[in-house]
């Protein structure tokens, strides 16, 4: 069974999103996508300054099975991204919520995650 917090917005693409109170947001992977994948062996993110758009490719994840394309959850510009999974992409199979975040995007429209599924409707999706 996959873990689905509670507190994060889900895209049916597997990617997550947790918005902040000052508008920015932290985007990841979620543990069925990684599970989904197995063992990861790179990641290829976006430069800090890019401008993402809802539903838009942003990166690329690569395991030993598959290599798959990232969508952006939500719209907005990167404002930080996870320098660690350039030497360590394999932490998404171990902390895909945690230490092993995406990026950072200050959102163009935070009422944009609310398009998003909760926690419940995601793990139904996932089933």
């Amino acid at each position: 069974m996959s873990n689905v917090p509670p507190n994060l917005r889900y895209a049916k693409s597997h990617e997550w999103l947790k918005v902040e109170a000052d508008g920015t947001a932290t985007v990841g992977i979620t543990d069925y996508a990684q599970s989904s994948l197995g063992d990861i062996t790179y990641v290829q993110l976006p430069k800090v300054g890019a401008v993402l758009k809802a539903g838009e490719t942003f990166g690329v994840v690569e395991s030993v099975k598959a290599a798959s394309d990232l969508y952006a959850p939500a719209s907005g510009t990167v404002i930080a991204t996870n320098a660690a999974l350039d030497g360590a992409p394999e932490a998404l199979n171990t902390a895909p919520y945690d230490g092993a975040w995406m990026l950072k995007l200050k959102l163009s429209d935070p009422n944009e995650a609310t398009t998003l599924l909760e926690a419940a409707a995601y793990a139904q999706l996932i089933g």
